[in-house]
């Protein structure tokens, strides 16, 4: 875990590790910073942009298992509101918002660091939730504007296409997205209020777009962080409608 917001409001620049003896922090950001993104391919773990009090950073750092966080590339434009999947060996970006304007590209993190815009989604777009399946890319709700979104957009970043494939039950924004057995998970969130959240977890058929419900969280959140581990999901933090900041590592697994 790195990054992110503290009970305070204020941006953090820890970096936490998480196993089975708990969480310990094992580093340092160069920066404090929250709204970032993540992700690890062909054994880099990236962070990706992310914002403090204003417009968001270029920077995108390689952080170790060990906890050090070195330059590694820098985006198109600063951005925060992000969010990344990995396939292969690249990392692709997904929309956020530059301090002053929202994005719409999908930016693939190639190995050395090479940084391009693959695709461009039908409109900017934020805080959604986002995993990469069977080759592509995911991206369900997310806010346009001020307004949640129900599309479920699919990527082929190959071919920078991308199309609308299904909706979600309602409009969400601010959940996590991950992926297990083949399912793309939608998890907790809020529409457009700030005291919106939903405890709701959503699986959706790739193929197909279809959105089923899959369970519920312990309690209703939003702006949580998900990663698929060893046949299971891991969904660390969040915030619920109240405006707490929850500290609870959560393990969801499929049901049967």
């Amino acid at each position: 875990m790195m990054g992110g917001l503290n009970a305070a409001d204020g941006s953090v620049a820890d970096i936490v590790r998480v196993d089975a003896r708990g969480a310990r922090v094992v580093g340092h950001l160069p920066a404090a910073l929250h709204d970032a993104a993540a992700a690890t391919a062909a054994g880099r773990t990236l962070f990706i942009g992310g914002g403090n009090a204003g417009a968001g950073t270029s920077q995108v750092l390689r952080v170790t298992a060990g906890g050090s966080a070195q330059p590694y590339a820098r985006l198109p434009a600063g951005a925060s509101d992000v969010e990344a999947a990995a396939i292969g060996s690249h990392i692709y970006v997904v929309g956020g918002y530059t301090g002053t304007a929202p994005l719409r590209s999908i930016i693939d993190i190639g190995p050395g660091g090479r940084v391009k815009v693959v695709a461009e989604m039908p409109r900017p777009l934020r805080y959604a939730a986002v995993a990469a399946v069977g080759g592509r890319i995911l991206v369900a709700g997310g806010t346009s504007g001020v307004t949640a979104r129900r599309e479920i957009l699919s990527v082929d970043p190959a071919g920078g296409r991308v199309r609308t494939i299904g909706r979600l039950p309602a409009a969400t924004t601010h959940a996590a997205g991950a992926v297990l057995n083949g399912r793309f998970y939608v998890i907790g969130g809020r529409g457009d209020g700030l005291s919106s959240q939903r405890a709701g977890l959503l699986a959706i058929d790739p193929a197909t777009g279809r959105a089923t419900r899959a369970g519920h969280l312990p309690a209703a959140l939003s702006d949580l962080s998900a990663a698929s581990f060893q046949r299971r999901i891991v969904v660390v933090g969040g915030r619920d409608a109240g405006g707490g900041v929850h500290d609870e590592v959560l393990t969801l697994r499929a049901r049967g």
